[in-house]
């Protein structure tokens, strides 16, 4: 999502009267690549851009692409095949040793409904979207239409597809909370339909005030997270309410709203108080809930806690943080947050030399 608001602000810092833009998005891979389904590249008639789609090896080709579709106002799609040992094939030796395919969309800011401000609409949303994007058709028309999935989706028309087709696309990805492709021919016309899964911001409470938080919510600031800190309020330094949306008090941990996508971690460092704040957010079900501290702590704290097995909760996390001999606050906060992404991704946190097969599944 941090990518998507980047790409928006600079959609809206551009004088559309005098300059024109296309968006370049991964829309499907095979074997190998740096970024996945749904990475976005915006691209001006100028040449700049913002965001990307590879680790850089596929970034110059695209932008005389995306500058074609804005030239020709029409959608094209382009398979970068890096598989091969070619050495005039672009990628080849620079990592990617994959298929990667692109879409390149002109983006009328004319169109109230354009790719850009169906992105607009769900960069604050509290839950999953979907997106319906047509990524290869012998119609022109149809290449590079998308739709925001709402309620009514899979009552209405979408590129000539039946709507109970699209609600079986849409049902299968909500299923697999992972980008779909389907296959489809409607009204004679084979079309090849991206349904893209795109999750909301991650959203990270923080219960503690002391010095120590303030690197966690470094971190989470740079992955995009939207952090809420429970402390004493007036023991919050200028830095932490610089890098959070909220700072409450611990008073209001029972009203803080919590969804999937929300990771707690306990780190007030005082005893009784994680205690009191533990069985709270056991109630809410995050996706993860972490306490700071060695295990003995956390077995006291089973021992006190007579009506709750903390073996039973599948999201709890003591001691919180993958085990990377982590020592100074920096480290112990990216021990955690990688730890949170592992749990959000639902991976095992290892040493990737050690897994079978490909890195992504």
């Amino acid at each position: 999502m941090k990518e998507i608001r980047k790409i928006i602000a600079e959609y809206d810092s551009i004088d559309h009267s005098q300059e024109k833009v296309a968006l370049a998005s991964v829309v499907n891979v095979e074997a190998s690549s740096y970024r996945r389904i749904g990475a976005r590249m915006l691209v001006r008639s100028s040449g700049l851009w913002t965001g990307g789609i590879s680790g850089g090896c596929l970034e110059g080709d695209a932008l005389k692409r995306s500058q074609k579709a804005i030239f020709k106002n029409a959608a094209s799609n382009v398979v970068y095949d890096t598989m091969e040992d070619d050495k005039n094939q672009i990628g080849v030796g620079l990592g990617c040793n994959g298929r990667i395919e692109v879409l390149f969309t002109p983006i009328d800011p004319a169109d109230a409904n354009n790719e850009i401000e169906q992105l607009r609409k769900i960069i604050d949303a509290k839950e999953k979207n979907l997106i319906l994007k047509i990524i290869d058709s012998r119609d022109e028309t149809l290449l590079g239409k998308s739709m925001l999935v709402d309620d009514n989706t899979a009552t209405s028309q979408f590129a000539n597809i039946p709507a109970e087709d699209l609600a079986f696309f849409i049902a299968e990805t909500k299923k697999r909370k992972s980008p779909s492709i389907f296959n489809i021919t409607a009204n004679n016309e084979e079309i090849k339909i991206l349904v893209e899964f795109i999750r909301p911001e991650t959203k990270l409470i923080i219960v503690g005030d002391n010095y120590d938080v303030l690197a966690l919510l470094e971190i989470a600031q740079v992955l995009g997270w939207k952090s809420t800190v429970l402390g004493k309020v007036k023991k919050m330094s200028k830095a932490i309410y610089s890098l959070c949306e909220n700072v409450l008090d611990y008073d209001a941990a029972s009203n803080i709203e919590i969804n999937e996508y929300t990771a707690v971690v306990l780190m007030s460092h005082d005893y009784s108080r994680d205690l009191k704040m533990l069985p709270i957010f056991l109630s809410k079900q995050p996706v993860y809930l972490g306490i700071l501290g060695p295990k003995k702590r956390t077995e006291k704290m089973q021992n006190e806690l007579e009506s709750i097995d903390l073996k039973n909760y599948n999201y709890f996390f003591s001691p919180t943080g993958l085990e990377i001999g982590a020592e100074s606050p920096e480290e112990i906060a990216l021990s955690i947050s990688a730890e949170i992404i592992a749990k959000m991704r639902d991976k095992q946190g290892g040493f990737l030399k050690e897994k079978q097969g490909k890195i992504h599944d």
